[in-house]
């Protein structure tokens, strides 16, 4: 059963982002940097879904582009999915457009990979499996 992850926001302040949301009453229950992506992200459980607050920590980065080219906001849903793998390769076989080809470790060991928007109505989406146990 697929499910809503995580919305990412793009910011340019994580510091100042976390303490709107904190006011908002959400706790902050992990934060790190992914180095691969140039990004410090901080997650916040919603419910049964999260948000992850995105800080670009280079201009030259998705998340920096981002919001140079479009300003704060919204950047990407993502959905969790029981298996990645076969779910890309399902969707290779039906044509899909992905931005990467190579599933990624991302925040909290989860994987993931991005479809483009031109395959999915404009939206960047982001397919994520938990972390595989014992990692």
């Amino acid at each position: 059963m697929l499910e809503i992850d995580h919305l990412g926001v793009a910011v340019k302040s994580l510091a100042a982002a976390k303490e709107f949301y904190q006011a908002l009453g959400l706790a902050v229950v992990g934060e790190e940097t992914v180095e691969h992506e140039k990004v410090k992200v901080a997650m916040l459980p919603v419910g049964e879904s999260r948000i992850e607050l995105l800080e670009a920590t280079s201009a030259d980065s998705p998340v920096g582009r981002f919001i140079a080219k479009r300003g704060e906001g919204l950047h990407h849903v993502a959905l969790r999915v029981p298996d990645l793998a076969g779910t890309v390769e399902r969707l290779k076989q039906r044509g899909t457009r992905f931005i990467t080809d190579e599933i990624k470790v991302g925040a909290g060991g989860h994987l993931y990979v991005f479809l483009h928007p031109s395959a999915t109505g404009g939206v960047l989406l982001e397919l994520c499996e938990d972390p595989p146990q014992g990692v």
